[in-house]
């Protein structure tokens, strides 16, 4: 979810003999029946951060020897589950999804279930029911992320302060970015006063009215936290159109555009996800699963601290998350790492 970018792909499809895979432990299909095919279902190809994921996954394939094709229904939940009803009908064998709605994925995750088609979801969880039509969530820890912009706010600003909220509400690990924002702000919490937490859609172009509006009604607002750095990107334009310099923005992403705001200075501090690292993740989730039929999975693959908030979320099926750590996006880092994610 973040800076528009669409990368044009070459899709391949070849057929393989994989059989049943109703269950963790029964039998995968081997390489020597076939190669596999692997499909991303992101949720928008318009973005560096999916792309980027897309680009990976696609070199992981190719340098495996395995065929790969990528659906994109950018952010229309209908259409993305057409996608997943139609796959259930091919020859796939394994998805890697990025949900639109983390609720409005059931119909499609059921059909890929019932044609024995395992899914690895990406980035964002599916909600709570639907965790058991998966075989595990690979993400960035958008609640260490949130967290660590909280954290730092509080430490430029022990007395608190008047601060907005650009959020999207429809997505879960967004709702994580905010619900670690506050937690960040910690037992001073009542220090910061919230004027406004409004949903700016992911994106700059929703974002930047939205947050004018803001500053034009609260004239001394100290700071903005984004979910992600379109929506900071919306704030800090708003914030140079209404020659506000004062204000601070804290994102979540630590994208190309949001390396290069930390650099300038427009940004104050920026929590990285790790798409590169998500999508290898999830790659070798999936070949562990195609050569044994199960993912071995622990607690220990969510940091120690977070381990308490995404029980709450989870329940028994915990073990099935990979939560890999956030951290703040140094001015050095953003230098070293210009035009890159990581």
């Amino acid at each position: 979810m973040k800076t528009p970018l669409f990368s044009a792909l070459c899709i391949s499809s070849l057929m393989i003999g994989f059989a049943a895979f109703g269950a963790d432990n029964e039998k995968p299909a081997s390489k020597a029946e076939g190669h596999y095919t692997f499909a991303f279902l992101t949720n928008t190809l318009n973005n560096t951060y999916q792309s980027t994921m897309n680009d990976t996954l696609k070199q992981l394939a190719a340098a495996h020897g395995d065929s790969y094709l990528v659906l994109d229904p950018d952010y229309d939940v209908s259409k993305q589950v057409n996608q997943m009803m139609d796959l259930a009908n091919k020859k796939v064998s394994v998805v890697f999804l990025i949900p639109v709605d983390s609720g409005g994925v059931h119909a499609g995750l059921e059909a890929l279930k019932n044609a024995n088609i395992p899914v690895i979801n990406i980035d964002t969880a599916v909600v709570a029911g639907d965790i058991g039509l998966v075989k595990s969530v690979v993400a960035s820890d958008c609640y260490m992320a949130g967290k660590l912009c909280g954290e730092q706010m509080l430490k430029n600003h022990p007395d608190g302060g008047k601060i907005a909220i650009l959020d999207f509400p429809e997505n879960q690990s967004c709702i994580d970015r905010v619900q670690g924002f506050l937690a960040g702000l910690g037992s001073s919490k009542d220090k910061f006063q919230v004027v406004a937490q409004q949903d700016g859609a992911a994106a700059l172009d929703k974002s930047l009215p939205i947050s004018q509006d803001i500053i034009q009604a609260h004239p001394d607002l100290m700071a903005f936290f984004a979910i992600n750095d379109p929506s900071a990107m919306g704030a800090i334009a708003a914030i140079q159109a209404t020659h506000k310099s004062g204000i601070e923005v804290y994102s979540v992403d630590g994208s190309p555009d949001g390396k290069a705001a930390i650099a300038d200075g427009t940004m104050t501090a920026d929590a990285a996800q790790v798409p590169i690292k998500e999508a290898g993740a999830a790659f070798d989730q999936a070949l562990e699963l195609l050569r044994t039929g199960k993912i071995a999975h622990t607690k220990s693959n969510i940091p120690e601290a977070d381990v308490s908030y995404y029980t709450s979320q989870w329940g028994d099926n915990i073990e099935k998350a990979t939560y890999l750590p956030s951290f703040l996006i140094s001015k050095e880092v953003a230098q070293k790492d210009a035009g890159k994610w990581q």
